[in-house]
């Protein structure tokens, strides 16, 4: 992740739409000294504020992370997205400790499942963001009647549900899975938690004769954590 590529972008998006630093800056409460910082790659905005701008114009955050709009392709009707979410393990060079943010990719060792991801955490908490989950392990053309999709934190042999998305429509895996995305914002689990612990997805389709296939998707982070 380059703070100069993160600046450029939102530079390009300010004048994109016609604004001053100021106006910018009066958009999402700070001042147009914290703008210019960003735009010259002294500073990034904290996680929130990212969403905020990521909401306001309509773009991927991850797109702002790796500085460059991203081009889509289609590959088995799921929109992929092509570059991976961030490059982690480089300092980010942030002027306020308590809200700065370290950011570490995730991904899938299920062979049936490509995911993209990340967590952003400093010392007191953490977001988690999936972007992208695809199905590739092979052409099912079931409609079922119901699947559900949930984010499970594992740790002493207890599963906690972080967050869950359920479809209650004829529609198959793939058709589900295309759009689902998760964002859970101030986790409170620390990034040594997840380590520690098993964080995984579990996927339940049940077809019209009530029958339930069921898929689980541990999820890997990288195996360090630190916070500068």
């Amino acid at each position: 992740m380059d703070p100069n590529k993160i600046g450029n972008f939102i530079k390009k998006l300010r004048k994109d739409n016609n604004q001053t630093q100021q106006d910018f800056a009066e958009m999402f409460g700070v001042t147009y000294q914290a703008v210019s910082k960003w735009e010259n790659g002294k500073n990034i905005p904290d996680i929130l504020i990212l969403k905020e701008i990521c909401k306001k114009f309509n773009i991927d955050i991850n797109e702002i992370l790796d500085g460059e709009k991203k081009k889509k392709t289609y590959y088995k009707q799921l929109i992929i997205i092509i570059s991976i979410i961030l490059i982690s393990l480089i300092t980010i060079f942030i002027l306020n400790k308590n809200d700065d943010f370290e950011f570490k990719t995730l991904s899938s060792s299920c062979s049936n499942f490509n995911i993209t991801g990340s967590i952003a955490y400093n010392s007191n908490k953490s977001h988690i963001y999936i972007s992208n989950i695809e199905y590739c392990g092979g052409n099912d053309t079931t409609e079922y009647e119901k699947i559900e999709c949930i984010l499970y934190e594992s740790s002493n042999n207890i599963d906690t549900k972080i967050d869950s998305y359920t479809s209650l429509k004829n529609i198959k895996l793939e058709q589900f899975l295309k759009d689902l995305k998760f964002h859970v914002d101030n986790h409170s689990g620390a990034c040594k938690d997840f380590i520690e612990s098993n964080v995984f997805l579990q996927i339940n389709a049940i077809d019209k004769d009530n029958n339930i296939i069921s898929y689980k998707i541990p999820l890997d982070f990288e195996e360090s954590c630190y916070i500068d």
